[in-house]
């Protein structure tokens, strides 16, 4: 009796062994469905946390406050054109695809006084609008203040031109600059007065010049600007009658 019961201990033990083993195994596929549970919450969890950024939108950007143009042949006033232009026949309308986004015209006349001397004036208006695009993150302002920037270095740079000088024109739209300069053209020295105006989400520039034939003196900068100015006051306000 005492050798079988070593015996009968081993002999236990050992079928004891696969049942462990059974259990083992048992619990080792339940903790996988667990773990597979959790595992799947965990993917949820992180599906959901990874679509938030994409979510997010860029910021908004304000509307566009103009969303039109002038005629431009009509933004000045038919009284300030003929003292501006003596002599001028209708406007010539610039050719534009999107009337709403930009447009120009142009007078000019001469004031012919035989032996006496004679005066050319030219008078330029155009117009450029901008919308707010969400993609750039610029509202039709921002857009329409860079361009101004850009219309107002345009204006200095005018090839060969010379005695360039500008200034800040108070009154005017948003923002304004006068750009004068002179430049010879047909043998004559012409003087310039452009001025670039922003207003709300629209830059306005207006052109005007002259020169004085057979012996007329020409026009001073500072008469040419006088002009100019009242000129572009007339062309901003009809931004915004046309936007009414």
């Amino acid at each position: 009796m005492h050798r079988s019961a070593p015996r009968l201990t081993r002999i236990l033990a050992c079928a004891a062994v696969p049942v462990m083993l059974v259990v083992a195994g048992c619990s080792s596929d339940s903790g996988s469905d667990s773990d597979k549970k959790t595992s799947s919450d965990s993917s949820s969890s992180s599906s959901g946390s990874s679509t938030s950024p994409q979510a997010k939108k860029s910021p908004s950007v304000a509307p566009a406050k103009l969303v039109k143009l002038p005629d431009p042949c009509k933004s000045i006033s038919s009284d300030t054109v003929k003292d501006l232009v003596p002599e001028s026949k209708a406007g010539s309308s610039g050719k534009s695809s999107d009337t709403a986004s930009r447009g120009s015209c142009s007078w000019n006349g001469l004031d012919d006084n035989g032996v006496k001397g004679s005066q050319y004036r030219w008078l330029d208006v155009s117009f450029l609008r901008y919308d707010s695009e969400e993609a750039l993150g610029l509202s039709g302002e921002q857009r329409a203040d860079q361009n101004y920037a850009k219309e107002v270095a345009k204006a200095k740079a005018t090839e060969k031109a010379k005695n360039v000088k500008s200034s800040s024109v108070p009154g005017v739209g948003t923002v304004a600059t006068v750009v004068n300069y002179e430049l010879t053209k047909t043998d004559e020295d012409f003087t310039y007065a452009t001025i670039v105006t922003r207003t709300e989400n629209a830059v306005v520039t207006l052109t005007y010049n002259g020169t004085g034939y057979a012996g007329a003196k020409s026009p001073s900068a500072e008469d040419l600007t006088k002009d100019a100015v009242k000129a572009a006051k007339e062309a901003v306000a009809s931004v915004a009658s046309a936007n009414k």
